[in-house]
């Protein structure tokens, strides 16, 4: 299991890198010949006849699924509504559902559809109208993206069964922090949660201590609360820009731990450098108003093995230059290879 680790949260992190994933947008023509066991609205690659390609036709409606089919695109489409009956065929069977770009409201999908869907892996929802979250009764859910909808709240309890749930994506929302309370408690082996551009006051709370991935920015977050990531041991990657973040919010030594590689706190309104752990390797304060340069925020003491990991470091658009660095900084940082005033 050790050896899979690093290449799986490579992965994550590429993917919480992008705001939208593009799939198989081939010309139908690339697609070769449809297996015989297809919608006529659609294609079934002989050479995939497990797949169900019906993205970017204009459809305004989800098609009858075959018996068979394991992976359905109906991205870019002009769908409205989800009719009773179009996934009875694959129940239990089918793995991928892509509905992103679309025109799906909450209340034109009709009972008997997704909430049947009992073996579903990835429900992909994203550029829709929903105003609450779709979650389907799939025990084996590891994938959840409703990115650029109008979610306003996301009731406590939904997610409490999808135990191997590991990514989610609720960027580009209207969620606030008492729409979310709780919201994440359920999915023990979350590693990505992406809750950024909504109106969060308070990162989330309630969160498992599995996750590894947590972005935040551009939000009104104003401050941390004490102890918040010693409850998240696994936390590697935390970025918060954008934000409404001061000094007075953030308690002394709230960033200090050693799981934190790379935390994003630019944009915001700290006037002092936080405290990190030497083992952070990426630290963006860009666009704040920092006015000194504090080493201790880097280094408590310096000596051969105590000196800060931290390989980028990013102070332009702040009140400081490089002459703020006192002479000692080079021997605390050594390992930077990259600090920005300008």
């Amino acid at each position: 299991m050790i050896p899979l680790r690093v290449p799986l949260l490579a992965a994550l992190v590429s993917l919480a890198l992008c705001q939208y994933d593009d799939y198989d947008y081939r010309p139908v023509s690339m697609l070769g010949p449809s297996g015989p066991n297809c919608n006529q609205e659609c294609d079934c690659p002989i050479t995939f006849p497990s797949a169900m390609y019906c993205d970017s036709r204009k459809l305004k409606f989800v098609p009858i699924v075959p018996t068979g089919i394991k992976y359905l695109y109906l991205q870019n489409n002009l769908i409205e509504e989800i009719k009773a009956g179009v996934f009875d065929n694959v129940t239990d069977t089918l793995r991928w559902l892509i509905l992103d770009k679309n025109h799906i409201t909450n209340g034109k999908i009709e009972k008997g559809t997704i909430d049947k869907l009992t073996g579903l892996e990835k429900l992909h929802f994203s550029f829709n109208n929903l105003t609450e979250p779709i979650v389907p009764p799939s025990k084996v859910l590891e994938e959840l993206k409703m990115m650029h909808n109008k979610l306003s709240k996301f009731p406590s309890g939904l997610l409490n069964d999808k135990e191997n749930l590991t990514s989610i994506n609720l960027q580009h929302n209207e969620l606030t922090s008492e729409a979310v309370a709780g919201a994440f408690k359920g999915p023990k082996k979350l590693l990505s949660l992406d809750v950024s551009h909504n109106k969060l006051k308070k990162l989330p709370v309630g969160v498992p201590s599995s996750l590894e991935i947590l972005y935040a920015d551009y939000n009104e977050i104003d401050s941390i609360s004490t102890g918040y990531l010693n409850k998240l041991p696994s936390l590697r990657y935390l970025r918060v820009s954008h934000n409404k973040l001061v000094d007075s919010g953030v308690p002394a030594g709230v960033f200090n731990v050693t799981s934190l590689l790379e935390l994003d706190l630019s944009f915001n309104k700290l006037q002092s450098i936080p405290e990190i752990n030497e083992q952070l390797e990426q630290l963006y304060l860009q666009a704040n108003e920092i006015n000194k340069f504090d080493l201790a925020s880097f280094c408590k003491f310096t000596g051969p093995l105590n000196y800060s990991r931290l390989r980028h470091l990013r102070l332009d658009a702040n009140n400081i230059t490089h002459s703020s660095m006192p002479p000692e900084s080079a021997n605390c940082l050594r390992q930077a290879s990259d600090v920005m005033f300008e």
